[in-house]
């Protein structure tokens, strides 16, 4: 995982409402593209900037394609985040 592509990724509002969709689970691309109004294109550039990202997951059925969240590496930003903040580890005190 790279964190440039993944902040690059999560600095576009409409990138993070995509994200906030596939909380809930799989979605095809005309399903995200649903809630927004802009063109398919646009909706495939903003998903495919995602996936660049493994913010998400592909899944080929048939001649639909088909998204889905990689908490993993949500996880894993969120483990980065938390070591920013966290207190350090217990030998550093002593």
């Amino acid at each position: 995982m790279s964190f440039a592509a993944t902040f690059k990724a999560l600095s576009d509002p409409v990138r993070r409402e995509i994200l906030q969709l596939l909380k809930n689970g799989k979605m095809s691309a005309g399903e995200i593209g649903s809630h927004f109004e802009m063109t398919g294109a646009t909706i495939s550039y903003h998903l495919s900037v995602l996936k660049k990202a493994d913010l998400v997951w592909e899944t080929k059925v048939k001649n639909y394609v088909y998204y889905e969240l990689n908490t993993s590496v949500v996880e894993e930003i969120l483990l980065w985040l938390s070591e920013l903040t966290g207190e350090k580890d217990e030998e550093s005190k002593k």
